[in-house]
This record gives structure tokens, sequence and C-alpha cells, in this order.
């Protein structure tokens, strides 16, 4: 049995030297998760449709994935731990003139796979009952919007 999900997107991203925090809408709340500033620089890049000069990390998994005949059909957000990791999932579909339809399920860190989805226009989603277990970061990200400490 296939779990429920909610469908999200990343709304706002707040970067510090040390660390960053990734605000993430869907039903009804926000979320955040704290990720990797190199990431969280990869996602601002893909959510401000800006190219760099040369292709990075994530440029080249993507490339890499296209040369294959292959796909980011979707990223999911389906577990978080008692310390505040969250695991993923990409959801990939490849056919070439090689091989038949297939469809792989690969473990990732959300911020990869989020930054994925983001440059490739792939949907996200996060398992609802997780989603629905989480706190809601509304009113964090709206008094960090409205500059308050």
């Amino acid at each position: 049995m296939q779990a429920e999900v909610v469908r999200v997107e990343p709304v706002a991203l707040i970067q510090s030297e040390t660390s960053c925090m990734l605000f993430i809408k869907g039903e009804h709340k926000t979320m955040v998760m704290h990720i990797d500033p190199h990431v969280g620089n990869a996602i601002n890049l893909a959510l401000g449709y800006q190219n760099t000069p040369r292709p990075m990390t994530h440029d080249l998994f993507i490339n890499s994935l296209n040369g294959m005949g292959a796909r980011i059909r979707r990223c999911v957000i389906v577990e978080v731990d008692d310390q505040e990791v969250y695991y993923a999932r990409l959801i990939i579909e490849a056919q070439n003139e090689v091989m038949q339809r297939k469809v792989l399920e690969i473990d990732s860190r959300p911020s990869d796979a989020i930054a994925l989805a983001v440059r490739c226009g792939a949907p996200m989603y996060f398992v609802k009952e997780l989603w629905d277990n989480l706190e809601d970061a509304t009113a964090l990200l709206e008094s960090i919007q409205n500059g308050e400490d």
C-alpha cells in the first residue's frame, strides 16, 4: 500500500554562515528544515532561476540522468527520527532505446532531493502522517520576514 502524501513547496530560505533554514509550505502550515548552507545555496540558485557558468553537482546528476533517458518524477520526505534527521526518496523514471520503462526509488538527503526537484521542476511531497505531526513554523517565518527577533 502506498502512503498518502501532501504536496509541498519551498517558500523561503534564510542563510547564515553556518546554517540554512528552509521553510516548506504545504496544507495549512509551514515547516522549517535546517540544511547545509551549500545545498541551501544550490536551492536558492534554482528557485531564482539563476544559471552558473559551470554545472554544479546537482546539475551534473540531472544531466547524467537525462543522458540515460531518465528523469526525476518527484521527491518524497518519508521519515524523521528523534534527532530531527529527515529521510527522503527520489522517484526516478528511466526509459531509453536499450531498456524498457523502469521506476527507481533512491534514498536521498532531503536537501539534495529538494535541490534536484526544484532544478528540474519535479513535485515535492511529505508523507501525510509525518506532515501532520510536524510543528507549524508559519509564525516563525512571518516574524523573520517582518524583521522581528
